[in-house]
């Protein structure tokens, strides 16, 4: 789940604007042209450019704050950010009036429409709205930040309790930390959040949108409503996959833990899943790994050390995919302009990211690559960024962005997939020998599901959660009940103590107190193994679908391109149409690339009584 620049996506860069930033004028925009279909494609062309142009500015002063964090390069981002932000907001008031024009084109209402649901914290024209706003998300955005647990009674930071809750097999230690750190970090912000909801909601509703919810949905060629349903359906397409690797895990756990701590049966214990969120379970495969077919034979961390791999040669290596499709190199730019490594004389952001400087070539990724398995599948998701911000490039200024923010995630995602055993003896990471035979697939294919299978109810219920919020479903008195009921319902998991009516859990995950929208990622996980399957048929792959790598077919390459190319230019079916063939997104695919494991999975947990 990482992040890129461009620009669209700056509306959610991840500095917190101070409330006195919020005063700062956006450009002129003039006056507007008449309420006409003429008058409103005038408006359009002149809001492009302008939008154009402050995307640079703002882009570039980010770029300096993440990679050189100073007082004076953080109130220089902060300026630029919140002038973004002003320009944003009154385009989008305008955008909204333009919108009730009737006869205008079906191509200039797309462009309305994006310019209406790009902002995903609208504030009202209210004096005050748009400063009090920002003044409560730099403030929880803060409770997170500098936000510790405790570990044994001492203080532990969010980073650090994020490892030790992946690596620690203590449940009392893990209960600690998990109840330590919601309490800290959750608790303090509800107040908060709730009035930010309000005068978010406000905003939306000045914009056309019943709420903020629905605004947000509304980024997605249909309905509100027809968007979510068409989650619900590809959730319970998969929710039987699920099911299975839920029942299988809980049954690993009290094999571990034993029934005073993880029961046979019913929810599982939320901190005992390697994860304090529990969205993602891979940290504890060690704990669920089938005898023998557990140990896949090698490991890509190791592998690239014992080649000489260094930071610059594992992007190397991941350029070297996208190279092998067609793609045309990156340009001088990107070496020379990217941060690989931490620098040893200032403070940076380290959370990989892609960006895009100039909306043409100056692509660039941001990280502190460490030689291990994990940076190198990250380099591979995050050039997947740079590739599709390149292949769009020539698109209008509104239409510089994925097909649906899904569709960006996803890309790098189902690169990402292909870092099988047969790429890595394509690129002589692997000797031929050494690639595990068809009796260590099970492994193969569990250790990928407990990520990417985990994670499908949680990437869709913190939305799930917040349109509650948003649409007035979800008071504030209930958001800790509504949030807990939500997770049991969909992951089947519960807190490790009873929580107190006065919580607020949801305020524990990042996304919440950043408002930053997650459904995105719940399509991702859905999107990679489209894409993947896709990939796979035109290379004319025979073998396991797990097991395929498209590494160095031009025929992908090309249909790819084509996808990529189109940017958010045309509806998100038209895109998916291109490369796939299908104009439905759905967890199909995703379940055929996880046949074997299901099969398996049903034997593993005969006769016991699954689900919650």
């Amino acid at each position: 789940m990482k992040t890129f620049v461009s620009v669209l996506a700056l509306a959610a860069a991840s500095i917190a604007v101070p409330a006195a930033a919020q005063s700062t004028p956006a450009p002129a925009a003039g006056a507007a042209p008449a309420l006409t279909p003429a008058g409103a494609a005038d408006w359009v062309k002149s809001a492009e450019k302008q939008l154009y142009d402050e995307t640079l500015r703002s882009g570039r002063n980010e770029w300096i704050y993440e990679t050189y964090i100073t007082d004076d390069t953080e109130a220089l981002a902060a300026e630029s950010n919140a002038a973004f932000t002003s320009l944003q907001v009154a385009q989008a008031k305008q955008a909204a009036d333009y919108a009730k024009v009737a006869g205008i084109s079906p191509e200039l209402a797309r462009k309305l429409v994006i310019m209406r649901t790009q902002i995903t914290s609208p504030a009202p024209t209210t004096p005050g709205s748009a400063e009090e706003f920002a003044t409560l998300q730099a403030r929880i955005q803060g409770v997170y930040g500098k936000g510790k647990g405790t570990l044994k009674g001492q203080p532990i930071n969010g980073s650090d309790i994020e490892a030790a809750m992946g690596s620690n097999r203590n449940p009392d230690e893990l209960k600690e930390m998990w109840l330590s750190w919601h309490d800290n970090v959750g608790k303090p912000m509800k107040a908060d959040y709730a009035r930010m909801m309000e005068i978010s909601n406000a905003g939306a509703q000045e914009l056309g949108f019943a709420d903020t919810g629905a605004l947000w949905r509304s980024n997605y060629d249909m309905t509100p409503e027809a968007f979510a349903a068409l989650t619900e359906k590809i959730w319970t397409e998969v929710k039987p996959l699920y099911e299975q690797l839920h029942c299988y895990t809980r049954s690993k756990l009290n094999e571990k833990y034993g029934d005073g701590v993880q029961p046979k049966s019913g929810p599982i214990r939320a901190d005992l899943l390697g994860n304090m969120w529990a969205q993602e379970w891979g940290n504890i495969y060690d704990v669920v790994a089938p005898a023998g077919a557990g140990d896949l034979g090698y490991d890509v961390g190791e592998l690239l050390q014992a080649k000489g791999y260094d930071p610059l040669k594992m992007v190397k290596a991941g350029e070297g995919f996208y190279s092998s499709l067609g793609f045309k190199p990156l340009p001088d730019s990107f070496w020379q302009r990217s941060q690989f490594v931490k620098p040893q004389d200032r403070e940076v952001v380290c959370h990989a990211s892609a960006w895009d400087l100039d909306n043409k070539d100056d692509l660039r990724v941001k990280m502190c690559i460490k030689v291990n398995g994990d940076d190198f599948t990250t380099i591979h998701h995050e050039l997947g960024h740079n590739y599709y911000q390149r292949a769009y490039n020539k698109q209008d200024t509104l239409y510089l962005n994925g097909a649906n923010d899904g569709f960006h995630e996803a890309i790098g995602d189902f690169i990402a997939l292909s870092i099988t055993p047969e790429y890595l003896v394509q690129i002589g990471l692997l000797d031929r020998a050494k690639v595990p035979p068809a009796s260590k697939d099970t492994g193969l294919l569990l250790r990928q599901a407990m990520d990417k299978v985990a994670f499908l109810p949680f990437g869709l219920l913190i939305d799930r959660w917040r349109w509650g919020v948003m649409d007035g479903s979800i008071k504030p008195a209930n958001y800790e009940a509504a949030w807990n009921d939500m997770r049991l319902k969909y992951q089947g998991i519960v807190p490790p103590a009873e929580r107190p009516a006065d919580a607020f859990d949801p305020g524990a995950k990042f996304h919440i107190p950043g408002n930053v929208p997650y459904t995105r990622y719940f399509l991702a996980r859905v999107l990679q193994f489209q894409f993947f399957e896709a990939a796979c048929k035109q290379a004319g792959w025979k073998g396991p679908l797990h097991r395929c790598s498209f590494y160095g077919n031009k025929q992908v390459g090309e249909k790819l391109n084509a996808m990529l190319s189109m940017g958010a230019s045309k509806p998100w079916p038209d895109a998916l149409q291109a490369f796939t063939g299908s104009r439905e997104m759905s967890g199909k695919a995703m379940i055929r690339y996880f046949a074997p494991l299901s099969k398996w999975l049903a034997q593993q947990n005969k006769g016991k009584d699954c689900g919650w």
